[in-house]
């Protein structure tokens, strides 16, 4: 029996789908690749064999890779879908389709790998969710850190895009957290301790127990009379840092 991946990859863009390929080729935990530049191409390539991961561009002419998702749902033993696109605010209709992740075009090689893995623990039944890690977060410690999450939007409703990037910090709310950014203040439908996990790559340090802070952001740690501080960041929001945590977090930002 096989033990790597079988992978099918779909793009309309010639250069894109090189790319992808290449990656994919040089993965360990791939064995198989082929290309289709078409949804219909891809169509023809799932009735011939089985695939275990479609990494899925989401423009494309004719059928785009959100409709043949949708119709892989159809399937008795549909394959994973991992999207690709150029644009994140596509990001959201992913929770619709149920991809397994979302990636942001050009495609890095820590991040192909952390979807590689979620398809991995897909395949051998470990992953029990179906959302996106590029919007839910990363499936293991181990994972690249999100490049966007889908938050609510407490004034009009419904979902928007937010890139992690331009996150400042997320304060605990319940089993949710509340995400202040350059847009604005969004809620997340994420307990603070999972996000913790999910963001640490990305710079993210647990400064409190009701605050998780992006280091980058920062510009001053601010030393309090009763042994705690606050962290100023550079919109000048003070963050309180719990006692226990000023003189580690004053090492990190000085190291």
């Amino acid at each position: 029996m096989s033990s790597g991946l079988a992978i099918l990859a779909v793009d309309d863009e010639p250069r894109a789908l090189t790319d992808i390929k290449r990656l994919l080729e040089t993965s360990a935990s791939v064995e198989r690749v082929a290309t289709a530049t078409s949804a219909k191409e891809a169509l023809v390539y799932l009735s011939g064999g089985r695939y275990d991961a479609l990494f899925l561009d989401v423009a494309m002419p004719e059928i785009e890779g959100m409709a043949l998702a949708r119709l892989l749902r159809r399937f008795a033993d549909p394959p994973a879908v991992v999207f690709l696109t150029g644009h994140p605010d596509a990001a959201v209709e992913a929770f619709e389709v149920q991809a397994l992740d979302f990636l942001v075009k050009p495609v890095t090689r820590e991040r192909l790998d952390a979807a590689l893995r979620r398809v991995e623990s897909h395949v051998a039944g470990a992953d029990g969710r179906s959302v996106p890690a590029a919007i839910d977060g990363a499936a293991d410690g181990n994972a690249a850190a999100p490049d966007v999450v889908a938050v609510d939007n407490p004034r009009g409703g419904g979902k928007r895009l937010v890139r992690v990037e331009t996150i400042s910090f997320a304060q605990a709310s319940g089993d949710y957290a509340r995400i202040v950014c350059d847009d604005g203040r969004f809620l997340l439908r994420t307990p603070l301790t999972q996000l913790e996990k999910d963001w640490a790559p990305a710079g993210f340090a647990r400064v409190h127990r009701a605050y998780l802070v992006n280091l980058t952001h920062a510009v001053e740690l601010r030393a309090q009379t009763n042994g705690t501080a606050v962290l100023v960041m550079r919109d000048g929001t003070e963050v309180p840092v719990a006692r226990r945590g000023v003189a580690a977090l004053r090492r990190r930002l000085h190291a």
